[in-house]
């Protein structure tokens, strides 16, 4: 679905949607405790990388990241088409999809020590994380600070609690005190790339905050388009797609993550706008303490 405008502005839709907020984060909390009593204890230290937004904060990069620094493998659910997994996947990264205790019991079993990362997860729990990382985007922050579905927190602000650490994701320095988080914080700056040699062009994504993508463009496109979130695209939506394009006398460009969505016909013919990730090395540093201090 596309994010809902509310989310980001308390309006009349979102105290109407209060009460049912109230209702969710009951049976939410009823839920987390009565699964609290059995944890899955791996023998590889875990790592979560999560959030409590509900999407589009920029996670996927930074469980990308750390990833490839750590040489670990990623283990998710996988949502819809899996969008997540094959962008991690093209970038060279073992991805366990589906239950994620049979995959920690399976990378357990086999003869290597370093740490698994875990994308999402941090309201799982039935796997007890050695590490968890929550990931904020600086731009959006919490939003209108309201719980679903009256606002994008899948909890309130004070889950903070059970996190190591923190990560701001191109931090503006407003949505988010620093007061009183009582936690190690850090920063992420993410780049769009332009693909090469493209001066014309529309832009289209399916993804948690499109507006995010098409901002930060270096280049400003004819025409963007918004699809909703993890969006599976049709025929009809790639003809109409290619049509305006041939319109407009301008190429198509997409995130990386609706790009590992669409058919290889389409693929071919639309290029890609990379995102860049860059995390301080404060971060790493840290990473690295905190993994021997689990190791002893």
């Amino acid at each position: 679905m596309k994010t809902p405008s509310w989310f980001l502005k308390r309006n009349f839709t979102a105290y109407l949607l209060l009460p049912v907020s109230w209702i969710y984060f009951l049976i939410s909390r009823l839920v987390f405790f009565s699964r609290s009593f059995c944890k899955k204890v791996s023998k590889r230290p875990v790592i979560c990388i999560g959030n409590i937004l509900a999407g589009g904060v920029g996670k996927t990069p930074i469980v990308g990241e750390i990833a490839k620094r750590l040489k670990s493998p990623v283990i998710m659910r996988g949502y819809k088409g899996g969008d997540e997994a094959k962008m991690l996947q093209k970038a060279g990264i073992s991805v366990f999809v589906g239950d994620r205790i049979k995959n920690i019991n399976y990378l357990n079993s086999i003869k290597k020590a370093g740490p698994i990362i875990m994308d999402d997860g941090f309201q799982n729990p039935t796997i007890k994380k050695d590490i968890s990382i929550l990931v904020f985007d600086g731009k959006i922050g919490i939003g209108n600070g309201f719980i679903l579905p009256a606002g994008p927190l899948r909890e309130p602000l004070s889950a903070i609690k059970r996190a190591d650490a923190i990560i701001f994701v191109n931090w503006g320095g407003k949505p988010i005190s620093r007061k009183n988080l009582n936690r190690p914080v850090f920063y992420a700056k993410n780049k769009t790339i332009m693909p090469v040699g493209v001066s014309r062009f529309i832009a289209f994504a399916g993804i948690g905050y499109p507006q995010k993508f098409f901002e930060n463009l270096p280049k400003r496109p004819v025409k963007s388009i918004s699809f909703p979130d993890h969006y599976q695209y049709t025929d009809t939506d790639l003809k109409e797609l290619f049509a305006l394009a041939e319109k407009e006398k301008a190429e198509l460009i997409t995130t990386e993550k609706d790009w590992v969505r669409l058919p290889p016909s389409a693929q071919k013919k639309i290029k890609i706008a990379k995102l860049e990730t860059t995390i301080e090395p404060a971060f790493w540093e840290w990473l690295k303490k905190k993994l021997n201090e689990e190791r002893n």
